[in-house]
């Protein structure tokens, strides 16, 4: 597999591709969108935030407020409640030990509750352009599988698939690889019927039209 390959047809396909996630102002709300998005759609995670952010904008008016008022806000969201005290123990977190601000690398962002090393590389992409790691969600997951990049299937495995990822793909690459990937799976290597006609890969994946 030329990997080099596949980076050159994900630039082509997706000139600048970006999260999904909408509204946030700054680094806590984004956070906060992220720790909401989990085994949720950015879609609705957009829709819920739109008062919300109105509201709420660092970690001491998170950290500060009744759990049982924030959670009206997201009662849409998948598995709000768990959520919201999440977030709010996270901002407390952050207050405590960061001054309310967040911090900038993988080791200081996993320790925050409710944020793994998933979630920790897409804050420090989005937010600060930082390379640490690679995002493996379940559609990262799945295209480096179908593609052959890895063995592992299992959503525990996440952190041996991005290791086996950053072996491979140019580290100046992983932040355009997790923004390009995401969207591909997202959009056209979905786990139901996949779109492998529209693929940019569909020549060189050894997935192809099998799935």
């Amino acid at each position: 597999m030329n990997f080099m390959e596949i980076t050159t047809r994900l630039h082509n396909y997706y000139s600048n591709p970006k999260t999904e996630l909408e509204n946030w102002e700054n680094p806590i709300q984004f956070m906060v969108s992220v720790i909401l998005s989990a085994q949720a759609t950015d879609k609705g995670v957009n829709k819920a935030t739109v008062e919300f952010f109105k509201h709420y904008k660092t970690a001491q008016d998170f950290a500060n407020e009744e759990a049982e008022t924030l959670s009206k806000y997201v009662s849409t969201i998948n598995f709000y409640n768990s959520k919201v005290d999440r977030l709010i123990k996270a901002c407390q977190y952050l207050i405590q030990h960061h001054n309310g601000e967040m911090p900038r690398t993988i080791e200081e962002l996993v320790k925050v509750p409710g944020l793994g090393r998933k979630s920790a590389n897409v804050i420090l992409h989005v937010i600060y352009g930082i390379t640490e790691g690679i995002v493996v969600d379940t559609h990262v997951s799945r295209v480096a599988l179908r593609l052959g990049l890895t063995k592992h299937a299992d959503k525990k495995d996440a952190e041996k698939i991005e290791v086996e990822l950053m072996n491979i793909i140019d580290k100046k690459e992983w932040i355009f690889f997790s923004a390009a990937t995401v969207l591909l799976g997202r959009y056209i290597c979905k786990a139901k019927k996949p779109d492998c006609t529209n693929c940019p890969l569909n020549d060189i994946c050894p997935s192809a039209f099998r799935v």
